[in-house]
């Protein structure tokens, strides 16, 4: 886990056609907020046909970084165009004991997110 603390939340930001893949990774949490809320902004401000957050590589997520999820989902004029992608057994965890598995599309792979119909 130390080596998640030292580690960039934002792994990468990646343009595929119209849309937009966030690579989230390590520990996303208050300590990270900010980094993870601006690159989330910054994807929605393009306005995407479909924002892609990939949560393969995030090991841990807590109610912060959970409400940045919300909150980039409601920067987006169709609000269907936030999807999450590939998460962990911990963060598939937190997003159905909080919910928000039922509002935000959730795929198996990146791949499936950029296929999905929204």
């Amino acid at each position: 886990m130390q080596e998640d603390l030292r580690r960039p939340v934002v792994a990468a930001v990646e343009e595929h056609g119209e849309a937009i893949v966030v690579r989230l990774a390590g520990e996303l949490d208050l300590y990270n907020a900010g980094e993870a809320r601006a690159a989330l902004a910054d994807a929605s401000v393009q306005a995407p046909e479909r924002l892609v957050v990939d949560l393969s590589e995030v090991t841990f997520i807590d109610s912060t970084g959970l409400g940045i999820l919300v909150e980039a989902r409601t920067k987006l004029k169709n609000r269907r165009a936030l999807i999450l992608a590939a998460p962990q057994l911990e963060t598939r965890r937190a997003l159905e004991v909080s919910g928000l598995d039922r509002y935000l599309p959730l795929h198996e792979t990146v791949d499936a997110a950029l296929a999905a119909e929204i």
